[in-house]
C-alpha cells in the first residue's frame, strides 16, 4: 500500500516520504480500515510514541496520522460493535498512528459510525479537534450555561470547535489569536476577539474558563484572569500556570465513541462546522504538510477519490 512515512525525527515534516509499505493486519479487537480521508497533527513528530513502541523499541519507518475516516474491510478476533463495509471515523492510538496510508489497523473501540450523509473529509477533520474541545470544556472544565470562556487560538482547528461548543452550551466566548484571525474567529461564533500581538490580555477581565492551546507566557498571563472556582485547561503540556483561586488541568484526549457520536450529530444538524483549510491527495501530502504559506484550518488528506 501507499503510505506517508518518517524515519528521521530531526527532519520534522520535511522528512516525510511517500513509500510502499505492507498492509496492516487486524489484531485482537482491531479493525482494518480502508482510509478515505486522514488528518495529521504536526506535534505527532515530537511524540516519543511516534518513534518507539511501548517497550521503547524503534518502530521506524513510522506512518504518522491519528485522524481517520473510511470503511471497515476486516475484523480482528473478538472484535464487536462494528462490521465489514461500515463507514467509520475516529482516532488511532498514538503508538500506532498509521492513518496517512491506504489502510490502517485500529482498535474498534476508538471508532464510531460515520453517517452516510457526512463526507469522509469532514469525518477525518472533526474527530481530534472535536474530542479535544468537548473533553476540555465539559469533562475537565465543567462548563455551565452563563459562564465565560477565553478560547486561545480561536481560528484554529481546536479553537473553532471550542468556540462553537461553548457558545452552544450557553457560554460567552472571547476568542484570541493573530489580528488576521479576527473575522474567522467571530464567524465561528466568538462574541469578541483579542489580538494577542496588539491588544492587552489583561483588559479581558475575569473569566470562568480558559482553554489554552499555546502555553508559555500566554498560559501564565491567562491564569490571572480566572475567577474564583474557575479552571485553566491546556493541551500545551504541563504548565506552572496556576489560578490563585482555581485549578489547572493539562490533559490528553482519549477516544470516546459516545462523544464522537454527539459531535457528528451536531455536524449533521448544522450546529457544528469543521475548519478545513486545505484538502490534498496522498501523493500531494508531503508538500501539503510543508506549505510555503500559513494555512488557517486543518489540512486533510483525501486518500481515495
Amino acid at each position: 500500500m501507499k503510505a506517508i512515512a518518517v524515519t528521521d525525527q530531526a527532519a520534522g515534516t520535511a522528512g516525510m516520504k511517500l513509500m510502499e509499505l505492507p498492509e496492516p493486519q487486524a489484531a485482537i479487537n482491531d479493525v482494518v480500515v480502508q482510509v478515505h480521508a486522514s488528518g495529521f497533527t504536526s506535534g505527532e513528530l515530537t511524540w516519543p510514541s511516534t518513534w518507539t513502541d511501548r517497550l521503547d523499541r524503534d518502530r521506524t519507518p513510522s506512518i504518522p496520522g491519528q485522524e481517520v475516516a473510511g470503511v471497515v474491510t476486516a475484523l480482528g478476533y473478538g472484535t464487536t460493535g462494528l462490521s465489514v463495509g461500515q463507514r467509520v471515523f475516529g482516532l488511532s492510538d498514538s503508538y500506532r498512528g498509521g492513518t496517512l496510508a491506504e489502510y490502517v489497523a485500529i482498535e474498534a473501540r476508538n471508532l464510531a459510525p460515520l453517517p452516510g450523509d457526512v463526507d469522509f473529509t469532514v469525518g477525518a477533520s472533526v474527530a481530534m479537534p472535536g474530542l479535544t474541545a468537548w473533553q476540555g470544556l465539559f469533562d475537565h472544565g465543567r462548563l455551565q450555561a452563563g459562564q465565560s470562556v477565553l478560547a486561545h487560538g480561536a481560528a484554529g482547528a481546536v479553537g473553532t470547535m471550542v468556540t462553537q461548543l461553548a457558545r452552544e452550551a450557553g457560554a460567552y466566548v472571547i476568542g484570541t489569536g493573530r489580528g488576521s484571525d479576527r473575522q474567522k474567529a467571530l464567524d465561528f461564533g466568538a462574541h469578541e476577539f483579542v489580538d494577542l500581538d496588539n491588544d492587552t490580555l489583561d483588559d479581558v477581565g475575569g473569566v470562568d474558563l480558559v482553554f489554552d492551546v499555546i502555553g508559555g507566557d500566554i498560559a501564565e498571563r491567562s491564569a490571572g484572569l480566572i475567577r474564583t472556582g474557575g479552571t485553566l485547561v491546556t493541551i500545551a503540556g504541563p504548565t506552572e500556570a496556576r489560578p490563585a483561586n482555581g485549578r489547572t488541568i493539562d490533559f490528553v484526549l482519549v477516544s470516546d465513541r459516545a462523544q464522537l457520536g454527539e459531535i457528528i450529530q451536531r455536524v449533521r444538524d448544522g450546529r457544528l462546522r469543521t475548519n478545513i483549510g486545505n484538502i490534498a491527495t496522498l501523493d500531494e501530502a508531503v508538500a501539503a504538510f510543508n506549505p510555503t504559506k500559513r494555512i488557517s484550518g486543518k489540512t486533510i488528506i483525501r486518500v481515495r477519490p
